[in-house]
């Protein structure tokens, strides 16, 4: 896939130095995969699948002035969405110290203003109101929103990158989903069909 010219393609709307920052971001990655073994994107292939994935929400969100990813790994979705929505304040929750401390690398290394990086469980954070709340591949549903719980109100939507199991978990009598709901289901270029489980009163 070409990155640049499929996310040219698809409208999404991305700031000029976007794909500078992402090349600049493949490129570190890279050096570290091979010593810290941050994530399973080890061919530029899958890389540009991560980044696709994580990136096509911005063509449905709205403008939001924060955001919180929980469990944020090697920078999927967060770091990706922390360069495309620049006038976004973006917390990036990760655990693990070699996850986190390349994330802060990242930060330094792009001089990203809008990034923080907590290393630490969500569950260990002080509690702190969040307009978008994301996370991609750490648990089920059910979990998110308990996970969540101290970071957003009735005003916060939540976006939750999932596989073909989300129908299953929003199924009201496993998590009993109160808050409306959406899911976005997308084709991707790799062949793989994403769905985002949007939550939230103002979708």
């Amino acid at each position: 896939m070409d990155l640049k010219a499929t996310l040219i393609n698809e409208n999404i709307p991305l700031p000029d130095d976007f794909f500078y920052n992402i090349q600049k971001y493949k490129e570190h990655l890279f050096k570290w995969n091979k010593i810290h073994n941050l994530t399973g994107a080890r061919d530029e292939a899958t890389l540009n699948d991560f980044i696709y994935d994580a990136v096509y929400p911005v063509r449905f969100l709205k403008h939001y002035k924060n955001l919180l990813d929980i469990g944020t790994g090697a920078g999927f979705p967060g770091m990706i969405l922390a360069l495309a929505l620049p006038d976004t304040q973006v917390t990036l929750v990760e655990p693990l110290v070699k996850r986190a401390s390349f994330l802060q690398f990242i930060k330094a290394d792009l001089g990203l203003g809008n990034v923080r990086v907590v290393k630490k469980r969500v569950e260990d954070m002080q509690a702190e109101h969040f307009e978008l709340v994301t996370s991609r591949a750490v648990t089920d549903t059910k979990m998110l929103l308990k996970l969540s719980e101290n970071f957003r109100d009735a005003t916060s939507t939540l976006l939750f990158y999932k596989g073909e199991k989300v129908f299953n978990e929003v199924d009201a009598s496993e998590i009993n989903v109160e808050m409306p709901h959406k899911i976005i289901q997308t084709a991707h270029p790799s062949g793989n069909n994403r769905h985002y489980l949007l939550l939230g009163e103002n979708l």
